[in-house]
């Protein structure tokens, strides 16, 4: 309580909304909790006796699976980008991030079209070689194809963060060891690695909830996992309950994976004996050591952004823009959505991440395992939460206007108020972690001179802290958006009657087998995600450089 009214005398308003949002963003979540003692649905006993095993065990192999491959993809790929030389490294160290342009469901259903028995790959093996292999050298619609999909498009969260940590390693780290005789593979695996943990079980963390939330490629794959599950339940069997108790499910899952990262952490720390820190000189690469790193680094390239992305220009030719206004309209809507979502959200995580900065750290910390809650769990999940919500809202407003005797028929469960308040509850982390960071290189003695002046917390904050807010701002904003123009989960289950997004859109267009017209929109989204991710790392890029100089 003390904490509290020491919050509230710091500044009532921001308090105050601070609650607010908070409250929000929890609601849904403890509506799934509150609403798994209510009455089982008549499908449960069916589900629990006869499926629920099946899920776990296909969720937790897509999930551990692909954090352990991209967890040593990511890191190799990183050591390489951070420690050597080699013709094209300044390119890839932001090229290799251009697969998260690409949404796994997008690249799932371009494989499959390519590996098919009528695809450009196995008709040019007919055609040109008169080879017929045995379709199970082209199979992706299965476990190992989905984990090789989301390898190749997700790595990139291991990459970034391990990549940053090592560019802030001590260059004598690695001067010591060559003196000594060790080979850059051993320095790898015992220094670099044991060093790096943490960034690498952040970034695979990371991958693994984003694999835990899709369902695009599982569902198309048709692998049965919590995600397709809680859409079949609810939208298959109209069976509510079932899905609630399966969303318990998959949140359970989301624990024992937060509790395997947390041990992989582990409880070691490392720091420096001196502040006399040198970043990693790169070495130049000779020879055939020049030619491995090119083939590994370009090649994931090509895998992981390249070819899929000829092979969607290809499809897109071959429909002769036969579209262009139906992916126009679905680009305006889409951008329009995105961005007033993210508007929305930056706002909301402004007010929460300053209202933090004010606090103690008890409550500091509260609220920021608060905030993130929601991207840690899957959009389907979310989905059940934010439904549930509405309705009881619809209900309170029907009975208000009732009372009072208002004629109007206000209605939130189907409109895109519940899509971006879902959007706010889910995605709200990514915003706050960006001004959160914001707020730490700002430092607080701006702040504090400011109010020392008899300045009032909202007229520092306009004057003195948002201007120098600005670079985190809009690398918040972007990151949202990008999350936002790429989900589909969520939007799925929640958009309103007849509204679309390209994401939605897409995929349906190639669950129907419409290829050509489905690498029209997948191609506008990944141009709005590769460019918002240039922004980001050309702005991050040219700050380090103005630091350095």
């Amino acid at each position: 309580m003390q904490l509290l009214k020491k919050l509230k005398k710091a500044s009532p308003g921001w308090f105050l909304l601070t609650v607010g949002i908070i409250i929000l963003l929890l609601i849904p979540n403890l509506n799934i909790i509150i609403n798994l003692f209510g009455e089982a649905g008549e499908n449960w006993e069916h589900v629990r006796n006869y499926l629920l095993v099946n899920y776990f065990q296909n969720s937790l192999i897509l999930v551990l699976a692909t954090g352990l491959l991209a967890a040593f993809l990511g890191a190799g790929l990183a050591w390489v980008i951070a420690a050597y030389n080699f013709p094209g490294r300044d390119f890839l160290s932001w090229g290799l991030i251009l697969p998260l342009a690409i949404p796994p469901y997008i690249g799932a259903y371009v494989y499959q079209g390519m590996f098919s028995y009528t695809g450009p790959l196995q008709t040019f093996l007919r055609n040109k070689f008169q080879l017929r292999l045995s379709q199970q050298y082209f199979d992706f619609m299965n476990i190992r194809g989905a984990i090789f999909i989301y390898t190749i498009f997700l790595f990139p969260y291991v990459f970034l963060m391990t990549r940053a940590f090592l560019s802030k390693q001590s260059a004598s780290l690695l001067e010591s060891s060559r003196l000594l005789g060790k080979s850059d593979n051993t320095i790898f695996f015992k220094i670099i690695l044991p060093l790096s943990r943490g960034a690498v079980v952040a970034g695979s963390s990371l991958v693994m909830m984003e694999v835990l939330n899709d369902y695009g490629v599982v569902k198309y794959f048709g692998i049965s996992t919590f995600t397709t599950a809680i859409f079949k339940s609810w939208f298959g069997m109209g069976d509510l309950p079932t899905s609630v108790r399966l969303a318990v499910m998959a949140m359970l899952v989301i624990f024992v994976v937060l509790f395997i990262e947390k041990l992989l952490r582990g409880g070691r720390k490392y720091s420096y004996s001196t502040s006399n820190i040198r970043p990693v000189s790169r070495r130049k690469l000779e020879g055939s050591r020049k030619v491995l790193a090119q083939l590994f680094t370009y090649g994931v390239f090509f895998f992981g952004f390249l070819l899929p992305t000829v092979q969607l220009l290809y499809w897109s030719f071959l429909s002769r823009g036969g579209g262009l206004m139906e992916t126009l309209h679905f680009a305006f809507t889409s951008f329009l959505t995105g961005g007033g979502a993210a508007v929305l959200i930056l706002t909301g995580a402004v007010i929460i991440a300053t209202t933090a900065r004010m606090s103690s750290n008890f409550v500091s910390n509260l609220l920021a395992r608060i905030t993130i809650l929601g991207y840690s769990i899957p959009g389907a999940v979310i989905a059940v939460g934010v439904l549930l919500f509405m309705l009881q809202l619809d209900g309170v407003l029907s009975f208000l206007q009732t009372g009072f005797g208002i004629e109007a028929n206000v209605v939130l469960s189907s409109t895109l108020v519940m899509l971006i308040f879902a959007y706010a509850v889910r995605f709200m982390g990514i915003a706050f972690n960006s001004v959160n960071s914001g707020y730490e290189k700002i430092g607080e003695s701006y702040f504090e001179a400011s109010r020392t002046l008899g300045k009032g917390v909202t007229e520092t904050f306009f004057k003195i802290d948002l201007p120098m807010l600005k670079p985190a701002l809009m690398s918040g904003f972007l990151l949202v958006f990008i999350e936002i123009m790429k989900e589909l989960p969520l939007t799925m289950i929640l958009r309103p009657f007849n509204f679309d997004t390209l994401a939605t859109k897409a995929f349906e267009y190639a669950s129907d087998e419409m290829i050509y017209r489905a690498a029209d929109l997948s191609l506008v989204l990944i141009f709005f995600s590769a460019a918002a991710i240039y922004l980001i790392t050309h702005h991050r890029r040219r700050k380090n450089n103005a630091v350095r100089n």
